[in-house]
């Protein structure tokens, strides 16, 4: 879906209605948020003076949200990025992963019509080296699944088997379905084959797939996980329990004083030369002196706070890769922290 930018006249007109987050979503021709698409509809939104109820950047992505003024909203104020709420330490995305976020469930499906010969569909397989291929006709009625399996059954029961013969019954799954609730299926039967919200088939799902996604979702959370560990280990080892308490929620509970009940905010805080509050900026001055850190300051802050963003993002957002260039800010980000440690 390409993105698109709808007219201020289109954005008034909802004002007031109550719309699934997909709907919002598809009318900016976007399918899921994230760092790009969140941004763009808020700003679009902002520049109206409209914004949603609830925030649709964090609410479930199947739940409704209502447009209102942004007089109306309780975020509609602008807070300090500073305080942004964040996750506890190794939180994982709030919304639940969908099949159709897997690319290969939505991209299109290859299929033959009942009227193919099983010999046919066999030399399909082999040349576009499929482990299956669909009989479908007319785009919704599914007759069933031609696999090797299926293939080689088929040949020990009769040495010339019609296509009838090879048909398996398939694992259909629907697009809007969790993602991660139906990896026992795709252990056992090695695919899915993916029904979208229309009734038509829209792809297929294997391990490999899921394998792919997986890898590409968990590996920012790895990533910041050593980042965390270590931005603690030369934190803690050179700043005092003072210091940590200063940048800590002023509750006698949450005043513990340790590194480890730290979030990235705070470590933002603890170094942060040119934060809004005086004290803390006259203690971030010491932080740093005490770390005798020999690198520029101002970038390392920087570069910290832009791993602050990309944590929050994923977290909050639809899971979906990192774009490249995120994906080298964490990876330039460790390194820096290896050398360190």
């Amino acid at each position: 879906m390409s993105q698109r930018h709808p007219t201020e006249a289109e954005l008034l007109a909802l004002k007031g209605k109550q719309i699934p987050v997909l709907e919002l979503l598809a009318l900016f021709g976007a399918r899921l948020r994230n760092d790009l698409t969140v941004p763009l509809i808020e700003q679009a939104l902002r520049d109206v003076g409209l914004s949603t109820l609830p925030d649709f950047a964090t609410c479930n992505s199947n739940a409704d949200v209502q447009i209102v003024t942004r007089e109306a909203a309780p975020h509609s104020e602008e807070s300090p990025q500073e305080d942004a709420e964040e996750l506890p330490t190794g939180g994982l995305p709030q919304n639940p992963i969908r099949v159709g976020d897997i690319p290969s469930a939505v991209s299109g499906l290859y299929s033959v019509t009942p009227d193919k010969k099983l010999s046919e569909i066999t030399y399909l397989m082999s040349n576009m080296n499929y482990s299956q291929i669909p009989v479908i006709e007319g785009g919704v009625l599914l007759h069933g699944v031609i696999t090797w399996r299926s293939v080689v059954k088929a040949y020990e029961r009769a040495a010339q088997p019609d296509l009838t013969e090879a048909l398996v019954d398939p694992p259909v799954v629907e697009s809007h379905h969790d993602f991660f609730s139906l990896l026992p299926r795709v252990s056992e039967e090695g695919y899915l084959l993916v029904r979208a919200n229309n009734g038509s088939f829209c792809g297929i799902v294997t391990a490999a797939d899921i394998t792919e996604r997986f890898g590409a979702t968990a590996w920012p959370f790895f990533v910041i996980g050593e980042i965390e560990f270590r931005l603690r280990k030369c934190l803690g080892a050179k700043i005092g329990p003072d210091a940590i308490r200063a940048v800590q929620p002023n509750q006698p509970r949450m005043q513990t004083g340790l590194i480890t009940d730290l979030m990235f905010n705070g470590y933002v805080k603890l170094l942060n030369g040119e934060q809004q509050n005086p004290a803390l900026r006259v203690k971030a001055d010491e932080n740093w002196k005490a770390l005798d850190w020999r690198m520029d300051r101002t970038q390392f802050v920087r570069q910290l706070d832009r791993v602050r963003l990309i944590r929050n993002s994923i977290a909050h957002f639809d899971a979906e890769p990192l774009t490249p260039k995120l994906s080298d800010e964490l990876r330039g980000f460790l390194r820096i922290l290896r050398e360190l440690t």
